[in-house]
């Protein structure tokens, strides 16, 4: 399944994709796409008969595919092509760091520059949506906390992140800068996370052209490890890390300015388009 949210921004409706690709309205059987849906609701969305619920204009806004997002957690320097080109070694365990949810917003919407920025970059990666709550969990079972997978782009703001003092978080959390989705997509759908085109452009060139099988850690591993350091719970989302391709490892590096337009996508979870404008 492709479940989505869509309409005015603080007012989505949760919905479904079907088979043609039309948008269908799912708020007359779920409140919302969110951690307790996620928990107990999919078998009864998945034995739905879609023709019979509304079709939706297709030209509606969507919103992130997951509301109410507990935690964003991201794995950094996790595609060892990516640790490459920036000079750091493969690390040995997951490096973790966190978006604050406030950044959370939908695939399409505009990318604000921070006040005071010069160095804001993009990561196109992997994320993967909690759909069970668990704590300690062994890696043989990790995929059975897993609801599926979306697009993010991990927006970052180098200067914030990397030469002040304190942690990554700093340049991680501003405003816009977590977009998620369109879809949420099942996990039976993806019959091989670990193997799928990733890529990113900005104004028309590829920057970005990657595949999911350069990840060091997978995804059983990284939903183990969290979990062993807290509990995770439906409705996280986990931002796995970004290929090679970043602005900051361009030579000299290229950071985003207003007016520019990115586009980013991964094989089978859709793709995002957002507009770059300085911070209101």
């Amino acid at each position: 399944m492709k479940l989505l949210r869509f309409g005015v921004k603080g007012q989505e409706k949760p919905g479904i994709l079907d088979q043609d690709g039309n948008i269908r309205d799912l708020s007359t059987v779920v409140s919302d796409i969110n951690g307790p849906v996620l928990a107990t609701e999919l078998d009864k969305i998945r034995a739905l008969d879609l023709s019979t619920l509304p079709k939706v204009d297709a030209d509606v806004r969507i919103g992130a595919c997951v509301n109410n997002i507990g935690k964003f957690i991201c794995i950094g320097l996790n595609y060892s092509d990516h640790a490459a080109e920036t000079g750091a070694e493969v690390p040995d365990e997951p490096v973790v760091f966190n978006k604050w949810t406030s950044a959370v917003v939908g695939p399409n919407d505009d990318i604000e520059i921070p006040r005071n920025s010069f160095k804001t970059d993009w990561e196109v990666e992997l994320g993967i949506v909690i759909g069970k709550d668990g704590s300690y969990i062994d890696k043989e079972k990790a995929m059975d906390h897993v609801a599926g997978y979306c697009v993010i782009n991990d927006v970052s703001e180098r200067a914030f992140q990397l030469e002040g003092t304190g942690t990554w978080d700093k340049g991680k959390g501003c405003p816009t800068f977590g977009p998620t989705g369109p879809w949420l997509v099942t996990k039976d759908e993806i019959e091989n996370p670990h193997n799928l085109k990733i890529w990113l452009e900005v104004d028309g060139h590829r920057y970005q052209d990657g595949n999911t099988n350069t990840m060091i850690f997978d995804v059983p591993t990284i939903v183990s490890y969290l979990s062993q350091f807290m509990c995770l719970q439906a409705g996280d989302v986990i931002s796995t890390g970004t290929p090679p391709g970043v602005g900051l490892g361009q030579t000299p590096p290229v950071y985003l300015k207003p007016g520019q337009v990115m586009r980013l996508g991964i094989e089978g979870l859709g793709e995002q388009h957002q507009n770059v404008i300085a911070a209101q």
